[in-house]
């Protein structure tokens, strides 16, 4: 397995689309309840590149098998200097050191666009995750308790944050 980590492209918009509808319908990863649809999960994607925020694909054999982005965190013109990320890897190949890539590259491209600090969201219930990015540097900083609902459950909301140096 070679993993080669490039910028998104138009053609990638339908494996990223199966990646998150399958957390969609299958996770707490992503607090969604329908499904996406391809003109939306497009419009998400073209909006981030529009205002100048990476998206980056994993691929593995001409697959695309990940992918990692930051956006704003809050709208409000202060926050500018504060992102908030996503790391996604399929299912089929979680494991394998992939989220790390893409974690790492994001963390790169944060710090040469002169950002301060990277915020991740997590849902409690993902110990995983927060023991990934916990590998990075990132301190648990906040919990917002029954912030979700999904799945017929209440769900808590860790927030992650990462000083960029």
């Amino acid at each position: 397995m070679k993993i080669i980590l490039r910028p998104y492209q138009t053609e990638d918009t339908q494996a990223i689309l199966d990646i998150i509808n399958y957390n969609i319908l299958n996770s707490t990863a992503i607090y969604d309840y329908n499904i996406r649809t391809y003109e939306i999960q497009k419009g998400f994607l073209d909006d981030k590149i529009k205002k100048k925020f990476p998206v980056i694909v994993a691929v593995d054999d001409d697959k695309v098998v990940g992918f990692g982005m930051y956006g704003e965190f809050r709208f409000r013109e202060a926050y500018k200097y504060t992102v908030e990320h996503s790391v996604y890897v399929s299912n089929e190949h979680q494991g394998k050191g992939i989220g790390k890539l893409l974690l790492q590259e994001l963390i790169q491209l944060a710090k040469k666009q002169n950002l301060h600090t990277m915020i991740a969201v997590i849902d409690a219930e993902n110990q995983s995750s927060i023991d990934f990015h916990e590998k990075f540097g990132f301190k648990t900083v906040g919990v917002i308790k029954d912030s979700a609902y999904k799945f017929d459950r209440w769900l808590h909301s860790v927030f992650m944050q990462l000083i960029l140096e």
